[in-house]
């Protein structure tokens, strides 16, 4: 379906890490999944395995990122997806306010595949979770490397400092899911 280039953000480059891109797999009435590729991983620093369940603060280190913004409105949603299986769901009334957490009917299914040079990241998210109306995207990683540094990759960036909340990172679009 969709596929996206992302871009490491210019303040915080990575140490190896060469090019993410972020893909729509499939979407459907049931399921929405997505893949990230990542190349240039000899440094990639990788969550330990924690099983599935919500955890916060999975930004901390290398996560996959999901926002979701209905047309016509300023509400939104995050969906942060970890190698280390944990997941995170939250609604916003506006630009960073009025976080609460967002119910999901099923847990995200994470699947993390490591190669030599390359890593493929894959999620499978309940479109139960998710808006049931056409939407404003933003795809977006966080990648932790050796010693501790991290690189904030979106397709399109803030001109100031990484943030995925901003209205410059939802640069793709998802479509409400089809109706049988």
């Amino acid at each position: 379906m969709q596929t996206h280039e992302l871009t490491a953000h210019p303040d915080h480059p990575p140490l190896e890490v060469s090019r993410v891109e972020a893909r729509v797999l499939n979407s459907d009435s049931d399921w929405l999944r997505l893949r990230w590729r990542i190349e240039g991983i000899g440094k990639l620093v990788v969550p330990p395995f924690a099983g599935r369940g919500r955890a916060d603060e999975l930004w901390r280190t290398t996560c996959f990122e999901l926002f979701l913004r209905p047309d016509g409105g300023q509400a939104y949603c995050e969906i942060n997806l970890s190698p280390s299986e944990r997941w995170a769901a939250y609604d916003f009334t506006g630009y960073r306010d009025g976080m609460t957490e967002r119910p999901f009917p099923r847990e995200p299914e994470c699947t993390l595949r490591l190669g030599t040079a390359m890593a493929i990241f894959d999620a499978t998210v309940p479109r139960g979770g998710l808006p049931e109306a056409d939407c404003a995207a933003a795809l977006c990683a966080v990648i932790e490397e050796a010693g501790g540094t991290k690189s904030y990759w979106a397709i399109s960036h803030p001109e100031s400092g990484p943030d995925f909340h901003h209205d410059a990172c939802f640069a793709a679009r998802l479509a409400a899911p089809a109706t049988a």
